[in-house]
């Protein structure tokens, strides 16, 4: 698969961002006309420094308002068009793109448009350059890839061809099976771009939120089923209009749009008739079988406070590593790590974040498998040096540069604990009743989270829903959730936009995105609420207005809403069933516990979080405090 992106999806100037289009792996790159306008150099510099780069240029874009212009606009379009010849044989591209003609001055008619192309083709066959048609989504006459497909056809130049856009055939909802009659030698190059589902102009739209397949609700898949279909073995090139990637890292955008080609070729070679294409080069998307450890990293004083809060919560010590200073606390499936190490990874994202929960292990069916994909996908590799006796766990870098370790039932690592921990004999109880872990909360600066959605999805056998608003008192978090069908894993990404809110404090705070709450499922919340108290544990504090208007709403039975309100548990309902939540204080700058109880209920109980906020902030650490 030959991989290109336009120079306008990413950030900064001509040289940044070919260098981080380069390092990211594409083979190509479309130069858009105003990044090459603005760099002071010849276009024959611009060409050099490309091909040091060891990229190729793609494709020269946009053309505008060319095809049936009535004179004198006309006669002037071409001369445009020799002078854009003339820039493109200088940079030592050979095809330039042309987009349907948005002028209120221009004139309809597929053979008047054909005539111009047949014409431009002759022009261009004189210089050795190719010349390709792409229809609009907004163009004034021209906005269907069907009749820009016409045009082509009725040109009938060798050196006229079609330019196909994901976005402008699928925010128009045109059939994409139109694509697979197209002669494929006569599609000159394949634009892709995703985009949410958004109900607004189409220019705006097309502007300012387009961005990399699999990141947003577009189709893309069906759409490149349809290109491939036709034979089309050309180039696959990202165009991405996107305020948040302009003022993003050139790098993580440009690797961003690399991953998502990848994970693009992928789902197109598995839905291909048997034998069609070469056998996809990747494991498929892993199942997760559940989260088999969480891991925090802390100093030996906060690893005593931590232990204390974690005794309250029904753990006990399972377990200590045989060679580390690594405690194991469990508590029915949940396998919680406290990691004191003074060298290792652990060691330097403590002396970074402090106290935090930096790896998550999960369970999966192949662990090497796992690995094995997620390196194809780009995702950095970790490792670090294995003592005697030690397990090596195949392992990624994830959210804030922390760890995800993967684990499995059909290799040594199955008997881990035993292995690496001088496990404790004792009576395995059932603590305060926590079972498993419901979800992990990562907190996350906004412009990463499409970054990270796409990361997981292209992994990871897992679904991504809608996007919603959490209403902080000082703000908005956005919040999206990934999870698998079974629901053993689920992980709630919360993008913060200002540091005022609860999650952008986590974030400053911390210096750097991470897990900022562990949510832990109970079969009986009231019961497990009542061990907690004989525990000692204190829940977090929550207004009493709230309950007064929870009766209202839900018209909730006075013996289960004064249940409620003693237990300081707050309570949702949908058409699945219902949902209890229990919240720990903040714990340092923002970390918590959450003890959920569902009964069919498949959210996350997002109408509660100002509440629940509110409460949080009431108990943040005043200025001056240490840090926990």
């Amino acid at each position: 698969m030959k991989t290109s992106i336009a120079t306008v999806s990413i950030s900064g100037d001509l040289p940044e961002k070919l260098k981080a289009i380069a390092k990211a792996g594409f083979s190509g790159v479309e130069i858009f006309e105003n990044d090459f306008l603005a760099f002071d150099a010849t276009p024959r510099e611009v060409g050099t420094m490309v091909r040091d780069y060891g990229l190729e240029i793609t494709l020269f874009q946009p053309f505008r308002d060319f095809e049936g212009m009535p004179e004198p606009h006309r006669s002037r379009a071409f001369d445009r068009a020799e002078r854009k010849f003339d820039v493109m044989q200088e940079l030592g591209t050979d095809l330039v793109l042309v987009c349907s003609n948005v002028s209120p001055v221009a004139l309809g008619g597929l053979d008047r448009a054909a005539d111009d192309f047949r014409e431009l083709g002759e022009r261009a066959s004189r210089r050795g350059l190719r010349v390709g048609y792409e229809a609009l989504a907004w163009g004034r006459h021209i906005h269907d890839h069907r009749d820009a497909w016409e045009i082509v056809r009725r040109a009938d130049h060798a050196n006229i061809g079609l330019i196909l856009d994901s976005f402008h055939t699928l925010a128009r909802k045109i059939d994409v099976n139109s694509i697979r009659s197209i002669p494929k030698e006569k599609i000159f190059i394949v634009q892709l771009a995703d985009a949410p589902l958004i109900d607004m102009d189409l220019l705006y739209w097309s502007r300012h939120y387009r961005n990399m397949p699999g990141e947003g609700d577009l189709p893309v898949v069906d759409f490149m089923q349809a290109v491939a279909a036709t034979g089309y073995d050309g180039y696959l090139s990202l165009e991405i209009f996107n305020d948040q990637f302009r003022g993003g890292s050139p790098r993580s955008i440009a690797l961003d749009g690399h991953r998502s080609l990848i994970y693009l070729g992928d789902q197109i070679q598995r839905r291909a008739p048997e034998g069609a294409v070469a056998l996809p080069s990747m494991p498929e998307r892993i199942h997760v079988d559940g989260v088999a450890f969480v891991e925090f990293s802390a100093s030996e004083e906060d690893a005593e406070e931590l232990g204390g809060h974690l005794r309250t919560l029904g753990f006990r010590v399972a377990g200590t590593h045989k060679t580390k200073r690594v405690t194991l606390f469990r508590q029915g499936e949940i396998n919680l790590v406290i990691n004191t190490e003074h060298e290792g990874f652990a060691h330097s994202s403590y002396l970074v974040h402090g106290t935090s929960a930096y790896a998550i292990g999960l369970e999966v069916e192949d662990a090497k498998a796992t690995a094995q994909r997620a390196r194809a996908l780009i995702a950095e590799p970790f490792e670090q040096t294995v003592g005697p006796g030690e397990l090596t766990m195949p392992a990624i870098r994830g959210v804030g540069g922390g760890i995800i370790y993967f684990v499995d039932q059909k290799s040594d690592l199955k008997n881990i604990w035993e292995i690496e921990f001088n496990m404790i004999a004792g009576e395995e109880r059932d603590g305060v009743g926590l079972r498993r872990v419901d979800h992990i909360a990562q907190t996350m600066k906004y412009d990463e989270m499409l970054t990270w959605i796409l990361f997981y999805t292209s992994i990871f056998k897992v679904r991504k829903t809608p996007m919603v608003d959490i209403v902080d008192p000082a703000g908005i978090v956005r919040s999206q959730v990934v999870e698998n069908n079974d629901g053993r894993f689920r992980l709630t990404l919360n993008g913060a936009e200002n540091r005022t809110t609860l999650a952008g404090h986590f974030i400053a705070e911390n210096f750097g995105s991470g897990v900022q709450h562990l949510a832990f499922e109970t079969n009986d919340i009231f019961a497990t609420a009542s061990a907690l108290q004989k525990n000692g544990f204190t829940p977090l504090q929550i207004s009493s207005n709230y309950y007064d208007d929870l009766e209202a709403r839900f018209g909730l039975d006075l013996g289960l809403s004064d249940r409620l309100r003693s237990a300081n548990i707050l309570y949702d309902r949908d058409e699945n069933g219902e949902y209890f939540q229990l919240y720990s204080p903040n714990y340092g700058e923002g970390f918590f516990f959450e003890i959920v109880q569902r009964s069919g209920y498949r959210g996350y109980g997002a109408s509660n979080s100002i509440f629940r906020i509110a409460a949080q902030k009431r108990h943040l650490r005043p200025k001056g405090m240490p840090r926990v």
